[in-house]
């Protein structure tokens, strides 16, 4: 009899080890998706004060038609993205297109004291940097949950229910390059 006893305590144990470990993975799997939502909010809100930069510049540089256009293009491939990946590539785009517009910015010395332009310049600045912290931390959910699904023995655990998560990253070389303005 003790010894079935000790075998039912190791069963139990066992069974509690494994229940554990499976709740910790879906709680990072969780968090994964949380962190990306934080992004996705702040991506909504570049997006949302944009058309007003781009109004508030258009009076200034006119005839800085494509530099709007590709603003506006890039904020139209954020919104229109239906995956991470796709949010992900066209954000990237943005955030270069968005350093053109304040570089041409710069040329319009009007336009830089222009008080909703500052103001905008400032708020876009803020969110910018939101997404700068809300991207790491979404890479940092999506290396913890990967790593619990890859090693032992959470990868026996999570078996083919749990699949690998992608982190943010730039895929485009040029939006790592600090925009070219010549007049």
């Amino acid at each position: 009899m003790p010894l079935a006893i000790v075998i039912i305590a190791i069963v139990v144990v066992l069974a509690l080890w494994f229940i554990s470990l499976y709740n910790g993975i879906v709680q990072k799997d969780n968090r994964c998706d949380n962190a990306w939502q934080t992004i996705d909010a702040q991506l909504q809100r570049r997006n949302d004060l944009i058309p007003n930069l781009v109004e508030t510049v258009k009076g200034y540089a006119a005839h800085e038609s494509k530099t709007l256009e590709a603003v506006t293009q890039a904020r139209s491939a954020v919104m229109s993205a239906t995956t991470p990946e796709g949010k992900m590539e066209a954000s990237n785009i943005l955030s270069g297109t968005l350093k053109s517009l304040f570089a041409v910015a710069e040329a319009y010395p009007d336009l830089k004291a222009n008080t909703n332009f500052q103001q905008l310049q400032a708020e876009l600045s803020e969110t910018e940097n939101k997404i700068v912290y809300a991207r790491q931390s979404f890479n940092d959910c999506v290396l913890e949950y990967n790593n619990a699904i890859e090693t032992f023995p959470g990868n026996i655990v999570a078996g083919s229910k749990f699949k690998m998560r992608q982190g943010f990253e730039v895929t485009d070389a040029s939006v790592r390059q600090a925009p070219q303005v010549k007049f």
